[in-house]
């Protein structure tokens, strides 16, 4: 999630750097593409992160069903 977060973060910069900083006539096009992969690529870590947490959780409840399933059954 960290990676998620900073990468995002790091593509506003990038976006920002290359709006205000660099003229207007110098090829703006690889600083575009910088801001375009650390972007997808900060979406891409951050769903990641959320998609691990949610089975996470989901087998930790099965698990927990389970034992009282278990432990009701005693």
């Amino acid at each position: 999630m960290l990676i998620g977060f900073s990468a995002i973060i790091a593509s506003a910069l990038v976006t920002f750097y290359a709006i205000f900083e660099l003229d207007k006539d110098t090829d703006w096009y690889f600083w575009a593409l910088v801001a375009a992969f650390l972007l997808c690529s900060g979406i891409y870590f951050s769903l990641q992160a959320f998609v691990h947490k949610v089975k996470s959780d989901f087998s930790r409840r099965a698990k927990q069903r389970e034992q009282q399933k278990t432990f009701t059954a005693d």
